[in-house]
């Protein structure tokens, strides 16, 4: 079929009612995959073991995003919803198991568990992994396969009823049609230095941090060197007597044209320490962190904690808690067609000095009347028709 013909076929019935193109197929971070590069594919499941489980820097990173969403204030709401935010996820709350989600697989599944008269009671955050998309012929999703081991469940978008069935929530993907992308994917060279840079700390303190030194042989002209035997019980010797932190500092005894050469790191072997900070700095970077909230050695891009507290809430937090309330309100409207979900600005302490400077400046505001001025507070009129 041609590229006209495809235009053709997506009209309905002559009516003039255009419908979308058919979209590709899905493939999960299609971009990692492309022929040509050295990297290797992205694999979840090794990259939250290497960054999360054993990364320091990375899964504080985390920590704070999804715990700093998940006891965000939620505006008031109906009872209903306010029940269901609270429930859903073992070890934390519906928003933090969410936001951390999203942060690391750019994904985030949510099941709705139906209730009396096909009322949502329950919110479940599925695992992403687990959950991979099931597309029609027109290439939209139809349903969403849900697999655990060699169980495998077959969620449809929408039930037997019309009513939906899974709340799908994504970050921005520029090359996946149906999947998002998350930060851990772009922290991934930053974590394995920083990994590598940690093991390598690890081995110089087994070795004193330092390569301690030499045996040179030197017996004056003769250069045949050390035999086979006497090789081997050198190296028994050192092992059993010299080895390992209850001989620290033990004296050495040397015979036979043996003499000891003290050994030291040059200033180009120590720049490991730099490139484990600077990787920490990227971790931070590919999570909206910043650094300094970390404890990021030398890194001064704010002056001060609270400078940084309130980057980190206007950059990151208040962004990921919109897309996660917004996609929430979205999925329950056919229950709740008037529920709007949105953090309460006026109950985050790290943003009072902000919402002080509005209140001052809309306060002296002459030419606003007190209603004019409580809605841009975001406040209901105290006096319909009230006038300056």
């Amino acid at each position: 079929m041609s590229f006209i013909d495809s235009l053709r076929t997506a009209f309905k019935g002559g009516g003039g009612v255009a419908v979308p193109l058919a979209r590709g197929i899905p493939t999960q971070w299609l971009w990692s995959e492309e022929r040509g590069g050295a990297r290797q594919p992205f694999d979840y499941r090794s990259a939250v073991h290497h960054a999360f489980l054993d990364n320091p820097v990375a899964q504080r990173a985390v920590r704070i995003v999804a715990e700093g969403v998940g006891n965000a204030p939620v505006s008031e709401t109906t009872p209903e919803i306010a029940a269901l935010l609270r429930g859903g996820a073992e070890g934390g709350s519906l928003m933090e198991t969410l936001a951390a989600h999203l942060l690391l697989h750019g994904n985030a599944f949510v099941q709705i568990g139906k209730g009396v008269a096909g009322c949502p009671a329950s919110l479940f955050a599925l695992r992403p992994e687990r959950v991979s998309v099931i597309a029609g012929n027109d290439g939209w999703p139809v349903a969403y396969r849900y697999r655990v081991g060699e169980k495998v469940r077959d969620i449809p978008v929408e039930d037997e009823d019309g009513w939906p069935a899974l709340i799908h929530l994504k970050a921005f993907h520029p090359a996946d049609d149906h999947y998002g992308a998350g930060c851990l994917s772009a922290a991934g060279p930053a974590v394995a230095i920083h990994n590598e840079a940690a093991r390598w700390n690890l081995a110089l303190l087994e070795n004193a941090a330092r390569p301690s030194g030499a045996l040179v042989y030197d017996n004056g002209v003769d250069t045949a060197g050390l035999t086979s035997d006497q090789f081997e019980r050198l190296k028994a010797e050192l092992a059993s007597a010299y080895q390992g932190g209850g001989n620290a500092g033990r004296p050495m005894l040397l015979e036979g044209g043996l003499k000891w050469q003290s050994l030291s790191l040059s200033p180009a072997d120590m720049d490991f320490a730099e490139l484990k900070a600077a990787a920490a700095r990227d971790i931070a970077l590919a999570f909206g962190v910043p650094p300094m909230l970390l404890g990021l050695p030398g890194d001064n891009t704010y002056s001060n904690y609270r400078e940084a507290n309130r980057a980190l809430w206007r950059l990151t937090l208040l962004p990921l808690a919109g897309k996660i309330l917004g996609g929430l309100a979205n999925g329950l409207a056919p229950w709740f067609p008037d529920a709007s979900l949105s953090i309460d600005l006026d109950q985050v302490p790290a943003l009072s000095e902000d919402r002080e400077k509005l209140w001052k400046q809309v306060s002296e505001a002459d030419f606003l009347s007190n209603d004019e001025k409580r809605a841009m507070l975001g406040l209901a009129p105290a006096n319909p028709g009230d006038v300056k």
